[in-house]
């Protein structure tokens, strides 16, 4: 399908296949001293956080043709989910620069997160049912059984104390499948959106969902969203984080950063 749409008079393609996760950063990164100046990621915002890792600061230029669960960072940077337009917009060359954000060195474009979101992504990344439906279903069966946690935050070098069920560092405004997270982050301010989720009763959850999907969830009284540039948190217990939805492991202090127009994709 791809040279089918592809312009071949500007583009003379090479294709290759991820067999394993951390594979696409392998090859992102056996290309850098080649001659090649696009590297298109055919999936989610997972294998995009491979390949971008790998190339940002560089000038090699971020292709995207989405076909992830939830397409977060395809869907914030309005490229088409349907395969053949996606495929035929590359053709545009049209290029910008996004932020890049940075969680103990380790590197993310759309968004990050600690707490139940984190959670989540560590057991949903086992889950066959993959796609909203499958999300949901994994949130609804954790979330009464899930414990917030005590953090303190220092952001920009002001000091907050919180108890937080979930804390989210945006990049870009949505998790994927248009929720919303923080509504108004940007990928180009060379800021972060951190998005602490206080602690709800449950039968608030609905609620808001809802006020994610209609952009709303910064009208939450359980919502709280600082834009800055540097953010160091400490938490209760080590555990899992996740960087554009890939669950890692990381220990107790996190230092989360921002890079300004690190990295150039086409949109």
């Amino acid at each position: 399908m791809a040279l089918k749409y592809l312009d071949t008079e500007k583009f003379q393609a090479e294709f290759m296949f991820t067999e394993r996760s951390g594979h696409a950063f392998e090859i992102a990164g056996s290309v850098l001293n080649r001659d090649i100046d696009i590297i298109v990621a055919v999936g989610g915002d997972g294998t995009i956080n491979e390949i971008g890792s790998a190339i940002e600061s560089t000038d090699k230029i971020l292709g995207i043709i989405p076909y992830g669960s939830g397409n977060g960072l395809a869907r914030s940077l309005s490229i088409p989910l349907n395969d053949k337009l996606a495929i035929m917009r590359l053709n545009d060359l049209r290029i910008s620069r996004i932020d890049t954000g940075t969680f103990n060195e380790r590197k993310f474009f759309n968004i990050a997160g600690i707490g139940f979101d984190a959670h989540i992504s560590a057991i949903f990344a086992d889950n066959i049912k993959r796609g909203l439906r499958g999300y949901v279903q994994t949130t609804v069966s954790e979330i009464s059984r899930y414990q917030f946690q005590h953090y303190h935050l220092e952001i920009d070098g002001k000091v907050y104390k919180r108890d937080a069920f979930m804390i989210s560092i945006a990049n870009s405004s949505q998790f994927g499948n248009n929720a919303h997270i923080a509504p108004f982050a940007s990928l180009k301010d060379g800021l972060l959106d951190t998005c602490v989720i206080k602690p709800f009763p449950l039968y608030q959850f609905p609620v808001m969902g809802y006020q994610m999907f209609r952009k709303r969830i910064h009208k939450s009284r359980y919502v709280e969203i600082i834009k800055s540039k540097n953010i160091r948190i400490i938490r209760e217990f080590e555990g899992a984080v996740h960087l554009d939805g890939e669950p890692i492991q990381m220990g107790m202090e996190l230092n989360i950063g921002i890079k300004p127009l690190a990295l150039s994709v086409l949109n």
